[in-house]
């Protein structure tokens, strides 16, 4: 299998970091102008806006990597090139889509529009990685700039991405903003699990929820990477778009490397549960939490995450699981998510992370059984 050639950008030149909501080696959202797959989701934005009844705060729901973001940098894009609901740009618009060369998409382009903000964890200059979660410090610099005038007297629109990083306090902060906000604010929570948000934040906003894209979508969004995603052969970027589970991000995690075997094994385990292979599951530890196996890992733990949804949501249909029988998953899940959290922030072991997973998940599914 071909790895996907690194893509030389500007800031390399210069060895700053990359971005925290961006893809390696992929563009970033707000440098994506095409969007597959959700075209409801577009049009309800749009006649929102269109009919004078857009709601300032938005959670934009879903899994990950299914455009989310390219979704909300799209809707800032619209209402910053065509700020009136009157304009004809905005009576006989089909979707959201702005040409790369209107004024206002550029300057979004290059982050030097000054009535567009984004919220998300930025990057530690000591520790020489980026926080593991948006800090309230940030979030009050984008609240004196929604305090101010709009510079150039349409809307201030912040993209919060995603909405799982903030912590207490920062979520705090934010929703005394969106409880009193300034005329024409637009506030866009990407969020992959909109039930983590801040209860008060949620009961003021609208949830936007996304689906996950067909396998057709996943494979022209890969290829509308352009550059080196062209080179890929086409059984590959089928494989991978079958595989994501409607998920960009997951396909383009396994067209890297050997991803793709990587999964056949976590497969493999998975289904023997509640029977454990440890010696493989050992193997398979040690494998993914390398030190040059970072991404491994990640597709690893996205992996275990889609397996657990799959077991809750098959759970929960007619003939499926009890709510006690339910309730263990979600119970692994959240330990899961919440232990690898703390793996990210404390540098823990990573093998153990892995091992205790098998052990709690095979528990669960004894239960359930």
């Amino acid at each position: 299998m071909s790895r996907a050639p690194a893509r030389t950008r500007a800031r390399d030149l210069v060895e700053a970091p990359d971005e925290s909501d961006r893809f390696e080696n992929a563009p970033h959202p707000r440098e994506t102008f095409d969007l597959f797959g959700h075209l409801l989701a577009e049009q309800t934005l749009l006649n929102a806006f269109r009919e004078g009844r857009l709601a300032q705060s938005w959670i934009i729901g879903g899994r990950e990597g299914i455009g989310k973001a390219t979704l909300a940098w799209r809707f800032a894009r619209f209402l910053l090139a065509y700020p009136d609901p009157r304009l004809p740009q905005v009576e006989r618009a089909e979707n959201l889509h702005v040409p790369a060369d209107n004024p206002a998409a550029r300057r979004i382009l290059s982050l030097a529009h000054s009535d567009v903000c984004v919220l998300r964890r930025e990057w530690d200059q000591k520790e020489k990685r980026h926080f593991t979660e948006i800090r309230v410090d940030d979030a009050r610099q984008i609240m004196g700039r929604f305090h101010q005038a709009a510079a150039e007297g349409g809307w201030r629109i912040a993209i919060i991405d995603c909405a799982e990083d903030l912590n207490r306090n920062t979520a705090n902060a934010l929703l005394k903003l969106i409880e009193e906000p300034p005329p024409r604010s637009l506030f866009l929570f990407v969020a992959h699990r909109p039930a983590q948000i801040l209860a008060t934040i949620r009961s003021r906003s609208r949830l936007l929820p996304l689906s996950p894209l067909q396998t057709e979508d996943v494979e022209k969004a890969i290829r509308g990477l352009g550059g080196e995603w062209w080179e890929l052969e086409d059984d590959e970027v089928r494989a991978a778009a079958t595989r994501s589970s409607g998920s960009v991000r997951d396909a383009l995690r396994l067209l890297g490397g050997d991803s793709l075997k990587l999964m056949e094994r976590i497969d493999t385990l998975l289904q023997g549960l509640p029977e454990v292979d440890w010696k493989k599951v050992s193997q398979l530890a040690e494998s993914v939490t390398k030190r040059e196996a970072t991404a491994d890992f990640e597709a690893a733990v996205a992996a275990i995450f889609d397996w657990i949804d799959g077991q809750i949501r098959t759970g929960a249909g007619p003939g499926g699981k009890g709510p006690s029988q339910l309730a263990d998953y979600a119970e692994v899940w959240e330990k899961f998510a919440r232990s690898v959290r703390e793996t990210e922030t404390y540098n823990l072991d990573r093998r153990a992370l892995i091992l205790t997973f098998f052990t709690d998940l095979a528990t669960a599914v004894r239960r359930a059984a």
